[in-house]
């Protein structure tokens, strides 16, 4: 049972720390929407997604003004639809994109994950035909996001599939140029992806899961922030037992927050993701809670390892919590959406080779990066298949959003709205990849993938 006085407590960080709920995931299963028929299909998903998730941004609202909790987005995750749709007969996805969208929009939520495939060791037909699918459909739908998982620790890395996803990440940003190729924003390659994940654009839901389930996404960089600040000069010791109790507190709120969804939808509820995403709003940044740990900057020397001792604390703080922390758990480190990151690149202290460093001891990976529109297609294959590489090692989430921005080159800003915010665009390396990328096949699963 969660205290009043817990709730009063958050009042500080709610008001000068920029704590928020910043997502209210509903998770929906769409395989009982199956039909050999596009237009039925379409029909049945559009009905079931408009039913279930029918009161969810007004309940959400109504428990931001009962208890003064930000929670900034609502929104859905799906089946990925190339398993949901692999029985229709047609050789394009791209009008249930538009019917996921339509669905959205009518029920009033930001975003709906689910355009997804999951093809860590091979394709099915389904399967092609969403790949093919996805750069129209992300060009011409706002609220859909697309993601596709193409390595897990088991499985190893397709790299037929690495090779495809630079092609259309390419073609995304081609047909979305007019808008700062914004399309590539709405999509994400993953390893290990999670069946439970509320955040997008890498949320869908589960096949496993029940048929609907709540997902909450806490996050309060600036709460964490502000405990590290106030804890300079302490040995490590003292500075872990700091964000650890810290993460207590805050998904302490997302706890209180699902709860609450999960009564009034009546809907079971899922997991708490306690993730530190930041936004570009001051003092709501990863970057500058590693800089109060005693950087100058965050990509100096040292980088690595706050960030690993941020995110471990925050992990084990969440799990005293809740018994029910999930998802991915720990610190985003998007470019576009973080102050000090964009900062720190601005001033040559963060290069994609030190993100990719940090990516290894973080929750997610290479985040919200801008490069030069002419970048290549196999070069991008050759930082996701970098990227993929780190996940399947080390058993870990890893995942690239990276967006190749037409017309655009090093030094140049792109601005993207909202919670995407604004990122320079930031150099690659000119070596080529092409002959390693064409090779295709799978990279075979590491050794300490045999535990049975």
């Amino acid at each position: 049972m969660i205290s009043q006085w817990e709730v009063l407590e958050t009042n500080k960080m709610i008001q000068k720390e920029h704590l928020d709920v910043r997502t209210i995931t509903m998770g929906i299963s769409l395989l009982d929407c199956a039909d050999g028929n596009i237009k039925r299909f379409n029909q049945k998903i559009y009905d079931k997604i408009t039913k279930k998730a029918e009161h969810l941004v007004k309940t959400g609202e109504d428990i931001e003004k009962q208890y003064g909790i930000p929670i900034i987005n609502k929104r859905i995750s799906v089946t990925p639809i190339a398993i949901a749709a692999a029985g229709c007969e047609t050789d394009s996805y791209v009008s249930i994109a538009h019917t996921l969208d339509r669905a959205a929009e009518a029920v009033g939520v930001n975003f709906i994950g689910g355009f997804s495939a999951l093809i860590q060791k091979g394709c099915s037909t389904g399967d092609r035909i969403l790949l093919n699918s996805i750069p129209q459909s992300l060009a011409e739908t706002q609220r859909v996001c697309s993601s596709v998982n193409v390595g897990s620790t088991q499985a190893g890395i397709n790299m037929d599939a690495v090779k495809r996803m630079g092609e259309i990440i390419k073609e995304t940003a081609v047909l979305t140029k007019d808008q700062d190729s914004i399309g590539c924003a709405k999509f994400v390659v993953f390893c290990n992806a999670p069946d439970d994940n509320p955040f997008m654009a890498g949320a869908f839901h589960g096949v496993g899961e029940k048929d609907v389930i709540i997902n909450v996404g806490v996050s309060g960089p600036g709460v964490v922030k502000t405990a590290v600040e106030n804890a300079r000069g302490v040995d490590f010791e003292t500075l872990c037992e700091t964000i650890k109790k810290t993460a207590f507190k805050i998904t302490r709120v997302g706890q209180l927050v699902a709860q609450e969804a999960s009564r009034r939808l009546n809907v079971p509820f899922g997991i708490i993701d306690l993730s530190l995403a930041p936004t570009p709003a001051v003092g709501d940044s990863i970057a500058e809670i590693l800089e109060g740990m005693g950087l100058e900057m965050t990509g100096a020397p040292g980088t690595t390892a706050a960030l690993a001792l941020l995110n471990d604390q925050v992990k084990k703080g969440g799990v005293m919590a809740s018994s029910a922390v999930g998802g991915l758990s720990g610190a985003f480190i998007p470019v576009s959406e973080d102050q000090g990151m964009i900062r720190a690149v601005q001033n040559g202290a963060l290069t994609i080779e030190k993100l990719e460093a940090m990516t290894c001891v973080c929750s997610v990976g290479l985040d919200m990066i801008a490069i030069p529109g002419s970048t290549s297609s196999s070069t991008i294959s050759g930082i996701i298949a970098d990227e993929m590489a780190i996940g399947m090692i080390n058993a870990k989430t890893t995942a690239v959003r990276i967006i190749p921005v037409i017309g655009k080159e090093v030094g140049e800003m792109v601005e993207f709205g909202g919670l995407l915010g604004y990122a320079p665009i930031m150099p690659v390396s000119t070596f080529k990849c092409d002959d390693f990328i064409q090779r295709g096949g799978r990279i075979p699963a590491p050794i300490h993938s045999f535990k049975n």
